[in-house]
């Protein structure tokens, strides 16, 4: 398998190492910056650099997929493009910047009969799989409820950047920080939202002391995104949702986890950090809440920290999937009601009311 990749940005290292791991060969990766394609080839033996998915297409008419690792205006355009190329495409997250968009990139794929995946890391982390185990052998039963986190005291991502220019990013951390819901998402099987309620805050966001490990980014200095928001979502069968994503808001610290209620057992996938940001002060637990004999029982469950939040991982998945037919790990119908409810975030708090589903 053959794969080119466009953006040679912070995530297209997990990319190439999941991609080689699978046995797949990178040959190739575009950016309109040559001298960041140039140094990102020679540390990954990659054999050519583009400038643009255009012309890595035209010269490298034999690639099976394409991987895309570029600020999130770019997601849609650069994934149909490849897509109607005859090429399977492996997109980094958020899948879009709304639904319209992610519409238009499912009907690709399914007009290409291509593999289409996202970025959606946090599924393969060694606890997430292991949940996973449980919920498949019936030990959780149905979920009824579950809580969505990705919060921090201070973290605005590339201050004045990209990230914070709703043009080219979609919004804040709702946007940025969607792994939580898509996991609680996938732990709860995906199922149709009914309605959302919601509220978002930018209280900080022209604070730069709320900036976080990231810096000042050179850019335009846009920051006209949201901070913060809180969340409910309800479903067409009766369970919920809450959610909270913040970058910059009055939290003790970085935390992000999902928890959830079943009617068997409850339990909780979490990452707390020491320093909001920098992984290395991070510590993980998965547990489960259940009954035993009569007791109310915490397993712990134990599994062997992955450095890399299971981005490796997904990338291997993404291969297997198309060169040994294993079940893809996300797909575009999930991205498809996971860019919906965002949207309808937004809706809510900008209308101050509820939203409901057609």
């Amino acid at each position: 398998m053959n794969i080119g990749i466009v953006g040679a940005g912070g995530m297209a290292a997990y990319h190439v190492q999941g991609f080689q791991k699978a046995g797949a060969v990178v040959s190739a990766v575009a950016d309109s910056n040559a001298e960041r394609a140039r140094l990102f080839a020679k540390q990954w033996g990659i054999q050519s650099t583009y400038p643009s998915l255009e012309v890595m297409l035209e010269q490298q008419p034999l690639l099976d997929a394409v991987s895309i690792v570029t600020p999130n205006k770019f997601h849609a355009p650069l994934t149909v493009q490849a897509l109607m190329a005859g090429k399977h495409v492996y997109c980094e997250k958020p899948p879009a910047r709304n639904a319209q968009e992610m519409l238009g990139m499912y009907e690709a794929a399914k007009k290409a009969g291509k593999h289409l995946m996202f970025g959606f890391n946090n599924r393969c982390r060694p606890e997430s799989q292991a949940i996973y185990r449980y919920l498949e052998n019936g030990d959780v039963g149905r979920i009824n409820s579950a809580q969505a986190t990705w919060i921090r005291r201070s973290g605005i991502p590339g201050f004045g950047g990209w990230f914070t220019d709703k043009e080219l990013s979609g919004g804040g951390p709702v946007i940025d920080l969607l792994h939580m819901i898509d996991l609680a998402l996938s732990f709860m099987g995906y199922p149709e939202p009914k309605a959302v309620l919601a509220v978002t805050f930018d209280d900080f966001m022209g604070n730069a002391s709320f900036k976080g490990p990231w810096g000042i980014a050179d850019g335009n200095g846009n920051t006209n995104v949201e901070t913060a928001c809180h969340a409910m979502v309800t479903f067409r069968d009766g369970r919920c949702l809450t959610i909270r994503n913040s970058w910059a808001e009055m939290n003790e610290r970085e935390v992000v986890s999902v928890t959830f209620q079943g009617s068997k057992a409850g339990g909780k996938v979490e990452r707390l950090f020491g320093i909001d940001g920098v992984d290395e002060t991070s510590c993980d637990t998965v547990m489960l809440f259940t009954e035993e004999y009569g007791r109310q029982v915490n397993r712990e469950i134990l599994v062997e920290k992955d450095e890399t939040m299971g981005r490796v991982a997904n990338a291997v998945n993404f291969v297997q999937s198309i060169t040994k037919g294993e079940k893809p790990m996300n797909t575009p119908a999930e991205a498809l009601i996971l860019m919906r409810i965002t949207d309808a975030i937004y809706t809510s708090s900008e209308t101050g009311e509820c939203v409901r589903f057609a």
